[in-house]
């Protein structure tokens, strides 16, 4: 066989001495990857070697589709992310200072606006942030000039507010982005079928609001574990919804130190729209050599008096604790039976990954205390004069929680590439 990037079903099915008809179950079974070019799929050299290394004297599996249904000449593909179909748009020619732009976005299940940040960041004009958090609303009020929903998206009034609220802001303008990173905790199965579940209903009224709204692009955020949740299908499961209701998408695996985030967290990132345009996705700006560094980052607040107004607020800690802290290797936890939690920030490499997870927090590096929240919010990226409201222990949650805004500028950036906007 010819040593090429990418072979078509007749070929592997020749080489390998095959049925068309095996290597297409195969295909839907998950256990020879293949992408679609065109109307035809292709299986990438990658995807073939691995396959001969080690499937191809597995049988394949009997697949279904998301529904129960048994899959065979109509195959739902589930990419591994190995073989991630992603194009990448060189960021770093519009980074210093993007063009103006007239497209518009909103966010949903916004939170502190980490997202929207970055995505103003990119030259993008917000129109209206969503979210149940109130004190996340109070930051979010305070640090944008576009308005925020406060409520319950799955309330119908609630979210008849929020598409009133989107349309005056418009004043006739069109929506070209709607972003939203919503909860993945209610993806099950029965069989080999996706089930329903309520936790899934934020989900689902982000479907409904893209349906409704009808944007040229949808931006999806979530933690990098929901790629590999029931095998791939739930990201399959998105994949194939969104495309029900017209929108094509790409994902890939971001981590923000790409981006000049001080820190090393991963985002699965979906993009897709509803224009046949090609979906881009931000090409890394730096290598792991080049990261901005925990201390980069923070090294100035080590002396920082106390100042409540700008969210520097040391903790206090009992001697033994601080003790503990000090002693605490970088990069490990306080507590063997934590794996995030109460972590201690790497001081010459990018932070790991900065979270609140109930009352654990980040370990300073040099310092016998946590992390204050405004350290927390250096190494994800936010601008000293964004400000976070609430007491402290929302303000951490806010900003554990949030999308690092350079990351959120990169996307932007390579959607408005995606859009045209910009070369």
């Amino acid at each position: 066989m010819e040593v090429k990037e990418y072979y078509s079903i007749a070929e592997v099915a020749e080489q390998l001495s095959l049925s068309q008809k095996s290597i297409r179950r195969y295909i839907a079974s998950g256990q020879l990857g293949a992408v679609k070019i065109g109307s035809n799929y292709r299986i990438p050299k990658g995807a073939l070697e691995y396959f001969i290394n080690h499937q191809a004297n597995k049988e394949p599996v009997v697949n279904y589709d998301l529904f129960g249904n048994i899959v065979e000449e109509d195959i739902k593909i589930h990419l591994s992310p190995k073989y991630d179909v992603v194009n990448w748009y060189d960021i770093k020619k519009v980074w210093a200072k993007p063009p103006k732009s007239e497209m518009t976005f909103v966010d949903c299940f916004c939170g502190a606006g980490g997202l929207s940040k970055g995505l103003e960041m990119s030259g993008i004009h917000g129109i209206c942030g969503l979210d149940w958090f109130k004190e996340a609303g109070m930051t979010y009020a305070r640090n944008f000039d576009h308005p925020f929903v406060n409520g319950d998206i799955t309330q119908k009034e609630v979210k008849q507010h929020f598409y009133d609220v989107v349309e005056e802001q418009l004043h006739g303008r069109h929506l070209s982005i709607v972003a939203g990173g919503f909860p993945c905790q209610g993806f099950s199965m029965a069989g080999n079928r996706i089930v329903d579940d309520p936790r899934n209903s934020l989900y689902k009224e982000l479907l409904e609001i893209v349906k409704h709204l009808k944007p040229d692009f949808v931006i999806c955020e979530n933690v990098k574990g929901l790629r590999s949740m029931l095998g791939g299908m739930v990201e399959q499961k998105i994949k194939a919804d969104f495309r029900s209701i017209g929108y094509d998408m790409n994902v890939t695996t971001l981590c923000a130190a790409d981006y000049t985030v001080p820190q090393k967290r991963e985002r699965v990132i979906f993009i897709g729209n509803r224009l046949g345009k090609r979906n881009y996705h931000p090409q890394p700006m730096l290598t792991s050599a080049e990261y901005v560094t925990t201390g980069q980052a923070i090294a100035d607040l080590m002396d920082h008096p106390e100042d409540k107004a700008f969210n520097h607020v040391p903790t206090r800690h009992t001697p033994e604790m601080q003790a503990r802290m000090l002693a605490c290797p970088e990069g490990q936890s306080l507590y063997k039976g934590y794996s995030d939690a109460w972590k201690k920030c790497p001081w010459d490499e990018a932070s790991c990954t900065i979270k609140e997870n109930h009352g654990g927090v980040n370990i300073h590096p040099k310092l016998p205390r946590v992390l204050t929240a405004r350290e927390m919010a250096r190494l994800q990226s936010f601008p000293d004069d964004f400000i976070f409201e609430g007491p402290k222990n929302k303000q951490l949650v806010q900003i554990g929680n949030a999308v690092p805004p350079l990351l959120g500028k990169a996307i932007g950036l390579a959607v408005r590439h995606s859009a045209g906007e910009i070369e």
